[in-house]
């Protein structure tokens, strides 16, 4: 059901010193931060050959990676993103076999124009996964 990883989310207080690491450190591609005010971060996006690093950064106090950071105050990984052909599809199976979706369940638009809905942590061994329809 799931296609390849689509990106590995690192939360950030600092996403330009972030980014600076990447691009500078490592030698990194990496893009403009772009705020997503409906999902309350800003995103800067690593490219690499096979995969993105995708840095967010909390976007106001009700941020959920503001909770994650005050949690984990360096910073770390937020959550694996898998591809799927189609999330309805997607969803309505993992519901199925017992998975929680987050939110009300229904996807919404991704950073890339593309649906996206998460999965909780608790039922993939701690990881949060996010799901992003191809």
């Amino acid at each position: 059901m799931i296609g390849r990883l689509n990106h590995v989310a690192i939360a950030v207080s600092d996403i330009a010193a972030a980014a600076k690491i990447y691009s500078g450190t490592l030698g990194a591609k990496v893009t403009a931060p772009v705020p997503q005010p409906d999902h309350g971060v800003t995103t800067v996006f690593v490219e690499l050959p096979n995969t993105k690093i995708e840095l967010l950064e909390p976007l106001g106090e009700n941020s959920p990676i503001a909770a994650f950071l005050e949690r984990n105050t360096s910073g770390g990984v937020h959550h694996l993103c898998y591809e799927v052909e189609d999330i309805l599809v997607a969803r309505d199976k993992l519901v199925a076999e017992g998975a929680r979706v987050l939110g009300d369940g229904n996807p919404k638009m991704g950073a890339h124009n593309k649906l996206i809905l998460f999965l909780h942590p608790k039922d993939f061994c701690g990881t949060l996964v996010e799901l992003e329809q191809v």
